[in-house]
């Protein structure tokens, strides 16, 4: 006879607690992925250098949360979520402040990788947690709470920086870390429960960290270059994937050869549920993560609106998350994620479609309206898709599972942004009267070449359509069920 277990209905309090602490300690780091990019020219400026050297203000952390990472699922099992976790704020708050106390170019940067060290540990050290207090039965409701801060991100990013950029010094942009964290710090330390589970003796996969993480810093990297101006034939960006792709390969290799001992066990993707729940974020995460650079992007190209309007276009599909997010995590823990996941990405490609369709003359309430419609989908999909990969998951996997999560969501953002950004540099080229491929290129012609630039930018749309959409397929080859055998009250 088939055994059943009680899943708990709700968030009892250790759940709630932890909750809580993750979420606030997350949304800081998170949001520092896009508060600083309204701030370039501005940090340019007073520190007297070119646009070259101060876009590492940016690449710097992000390269850091790539390579910091892979060691996640080690450090948790060595040291402990709790104790982790609380390394990670302390890095992150010493981080900000250093940064925010930066005298030149080169100090911001170094402290911006400090920075991200303190970030690429947080986000999977809290999904973990979350993870294990949650339990099978409430793994939807858990990755709800963790999706919000990513939500967040590209929605407040650019508003508060602008902001901040606008009426106060850019140093600010660092030392409005500094009291939040320093909070989840606090909060931290009282409500987190006590580490129990160590392998005090678990040995490191030196040579797979030695190949992972500067593979992924290196294929983050390239698409960076190939995204950002340079093209996909620069030597810098096929050098970048060059080596990311022989680097990775060469850690599949290894880390099939050392099996349970590697630094990631890659046998994970023999479960249906973590493969095709992986498979589909990733594909997911490229198109939306490459809509949201391109819909501000044309906002400001084609309809001369400033950075602070483009990040208020942005709104719609946060407010439209936060409305679906809650239900779907519910929904995802009863009736499991491929039918909410199917449903959420078709939502979210049809309000794609219609960025497919504009014109010099668009409305901006109807972009608005489109992107509310993306943002009910995306609420729908990030808690079930990600919940996915956890499906009949033994509880000792769930750190390895949590880091290669994140790293193909790191991946795939980088990935998305890249291919969408040299689209609509050759459909520019191609496109435009007199233009260079460049924005500002195009800014120069103005008004006269609105229309070859919104044409430029709608082809470009359907590409970040063709990439969601295919995100279908592993999605519809999710388990039925999230968890076989668990009987809900």
């Amino acid at each position: 006879m088939e055994t059943t277990v009680e899943a708990p209905m709700g968030f009892d309090s250790a759940l709630r607690r932890t909750a809580v602490v993750v979420a606030l300690g997350a949304i800081m780091t998170i949001l520092d992925t896009t508060i600083v990019n309204v701030a370039i020219n501005t940090l340019g400026r007073d520190f007297h250098t070119s646009l070259s050297t101060i876009q590492w203000v940016i690449a710097g952390y992000t390269l850091a949360l790539s390579m910091t990472i892979p060691i996640t699922g080690w450090v948790i099992e060595r040291f402990g979520p709790k104790t982790m976790w609380i390394t990670a704020l302390a890095l992150f708050i010493g981080g900000s402040l250093l940064c925010g106390l930066a005298w030149s170019a080169p100090a911001l940067i170094a402290f911006r990788v400090v920075q991200g060290i303190g970030g690429g540990l947080l986000m999977p050290v809290g999904q973990t947690m979350l993870a294990r207090e949650a339990g099978p039965g409430r793994m939807g409701r858990a990755m709800a709470v963790i999706s919000i801060p990513g939500m967040l991100a590209p929605v407040l990013g650019p508003v508060l920086g602008g902001v901040v950029v606008d009426h106060f010094s850019w140093r600010w942009l660092f030392f409005v870390n500094v009291p939040f964290c320093a909070l989840a710090l606090l909060l931290a330390v009282r409500m987190l429960p006590r580490d129990e589970e160590r392998r005090a003796g678990a040995p490191l996969d030196w040579v797979g960290l030695a190949l992972l993480s500067p593979g992924l810093a290196a294929l983050v990297y390239g698409c960076s270059q190939a995204g950002g101006g340079s093209g996909l034939t620069s030597p810098s960006a096929l050098a970048g994937l060059a080596a990311g792709v022989l680097l990775l390969g060469a850690f599949v290799l290894w880390s099939l050869r050392r099996g349970e001992r590697a630094l990631l066990d890659l046998r994970l993707f023999r479960r249906r549920a973590f493969t095709t729940g992986v498979g589909a974020l990733f594909l997911y995460s490229a198109s939306i993560f490459g809509l949201l650079i391109l819909a501000p992007l044309y906002y400001q190209t084609a309809g001369g609106h400033s950075a602070l309007d483009a990040g208020l276009l942005i709104a719609p599909l946060g407010v439209g998350a936060i409305i679906t997010m809650p239900v779907a995590g519910r929904l995802t823990d009863r009736f499991g994620s491929r039918g909410l996941g199917i449903a959420g990405i078709l939502l979210a490609m049809a309000g794609t479609l219609v960025f497919t369709t504009i014109g010099a003359a668009t409305p901006p309430a109807l972009l608005a309206a489109a992107l509310f419609t993306v943002g009910l989908g995306h609420g729908l999909v990030i808690p079930s898709l990600a919940a996915a990969p956890y499906q009949g998951l033994p509880k000792q996997l769930i750190p390895a599972a949590t880091t290669m999560s994140n790293i193909a969501i790191r991946v795939a953002t980088s990935f998305g942004v890249a291919v969408l950004a040299l689209v609509l540099q050759l459909r520019l080229q191609a496109g435009v009267p007199g233009g260079d491929g460049t924005l500002a290129g195009v800014a120069v012609h103005g008004s006269e070449v609105a229309g070859a630039v919104a044409h430029a930018f709608g082809g470009s749309f359907w590409w970040a359509l063709a990439i969601g959409a295919t995100a279908l397929v592993p999605a519809a080859l999710l388990p039925r069920r999230a968890i076989e055998g668990v009987r809900r009250r």
